[in-house]
């Protein structure tokens, strides 16, 4: 089980410690959340894989004939 605890007395922190010295738990640092570095992968994917406006605009109005398309079979 894995918990986060905010440290608010500095006391804390030192019973902790005798906790680990006695294999009762084990602290690890974290620089990094599992959350961020996946932010942090998103962003650099996204960072390459731009889409221009105009590969945008393409893509809306092939949408836009298809339902209209379909609305005027339906119609019909």
């Amino acid at each position: 089980m894995t918990l986060q605890i905010d440290i608010l007395n500095p006391k804390a922190k030192k019973l902790l410690k005798d906790l680990a010295d006695l294999n009762l738990i084990s602290i690890r640092n974290e620089e990094e959340n599992d959350f961020m570095k996946t932010v942090a992968k998103l962003r650099k994917n996204a960072a390459s894989d731009n889409p221009s406006i105009e590969f945008i605009t393409k893509e809306v109005e092939l949408v836009r004939n298809k339902r209209y398309a379909q609305k005027k079979s339906i119609e019909l």
